[in-house]
């Protein structure tokens, strides 16, 4: 396709690294349902969060993540988190307590605490830092910002709201909906410029490239759309799986995006042609994927059950990638 002339996949090679980097490692985490993961900008700490209401962290020590520390102090189910962009230490989560929280990983505290009107769902990070957006089950998105700790916008919508994020040059803000479309509005003064009708089911995630000159978004449909954004036209479609696609990550070079959906596998493509590089056998759906930020290392967790107790959540995220034995 002439749009990655400039883009090189060597899908034959990414495939022959899988085959010896296939290993699947699995860590204690929580005493529920592990609802986000994701790692922090430097790459040496993974974080998740669970409806047990606590925020969980590890490092990184090459083949293994050690557990370093689970914060408590929401009251409610933790729904989400987002690292700071370029502050390795900073970590915030939304909850359904009605509040957003801010973690100070090297001192192992919280260090702020923000309230909201509405118990969170979902959240995003500026990529200057200076912006939290927070969004809850009342389809209310919150603007805050992070030099004053306080919210200094607000935006109503009267349509199911789903995940949101800037694009790399934090002038635009995006936000996927219940009616199959990703609205993009100017940023700081939330105007909206465009409607882009992507998906004809919901469109539930979204997330950009590193490089921020595409975007994929993961519907109800069972697809995932990629997009240029310069032209906000549809370059790729991925059709692989036959549930909605509730996460998605792309590697850190942007070569590969992970797609996670009730599926019992996580599919792993080539972004410039939507070819199968490989897949990660799960026994439940996956609702959280995140690639390293510097290596071919995925972190994801499943709606797993106790072997002997089904009815209880393991609690447990996991990282593939590790050499195989």
């Amino acid at each position: 396709m002439s749009y990655w002339k400039n883009f090189n996949v060597d899908a034959n090679e990414l495939k022959d690294y899988f085959k010896s980097h296939k290993s699947v490692k699995e860590f204690q985490a929580h005493s529920s349902k592990v609802h986000s993961v994701g790692w922090s900008c430097d790459g040496k700490r993974l974080a998740s969060c669970s409806f047990d209401k606590s925020v969980a962290t590890f490092t990184l020590d090459k083949e293994r993540l050690n557990k370093e520390y689970t914060y408590k102090g929401h009251s409610g189910s933790v729904d989400q988190l987002c690292w700071h962009k370029f502050n390795p230490d900073l970590l915030s989560t939304a909850s359904g307590d009605k509040t957003v929280k801010v973690w100070d990983v090297r001192h192992q505290k919280c260090s702020n605490t923000i309230l909201t009107k509405g118990e969170n769902i979902n959240i995003t990070w500026s990529p200057d830092g200076h912006t939290i957006a927070v969004g809850n089950k009342e389809d209310l998105i919150t603007f805050i910002d992070m030099r004053i700790l306080k919210p200094i916008s607000e935006q109503q919508f009267n349509f199911e709201v789903n995940e949101m994020s800037w694009n790399n040059e934090n002038d635009l803000f995006f936000l996927t909906n219940g009616l199959g479309c990703v609205y993009v509005l100017s940023f700081p003064d939330l105007i909206q410029r465009h409607v882009v009708k992507a998906h004809p089911g919901t469109c539930i995630c979204i997330e950009f490239a590193p490089s921020g000159h595409y975007f994929a978004v993961g519907s109800a449909d069972a697809s995932v759309s990629l997009w240029d954004l310069e032209n906000l036209a549809c370059v790729q479609t991925y059709n692989r799986l036959d549930w909605p696609v509730r996460a998605l990550s792309f590697s850190y070079d942007g070569k590969m995006l992970a797609s996670g959906s009730e599926d019992l596998y996580v599919d792993i493509a080539d972004v410039t042609t939507g070819e199968k590089i490989t897949d990660i056998p799960i026994e439940a759906a996956t609702f959280t994927v995140a690639w390293h930020p510097k290596q071919y290392l995925l972190a994801f967790a499943c709606d797993d059950k106790e072997q002997f107790d089904r009815k209880r959540d393991t609690g447990n995220l996991k990282v593939y990638g590790f050499t195989s034995d």
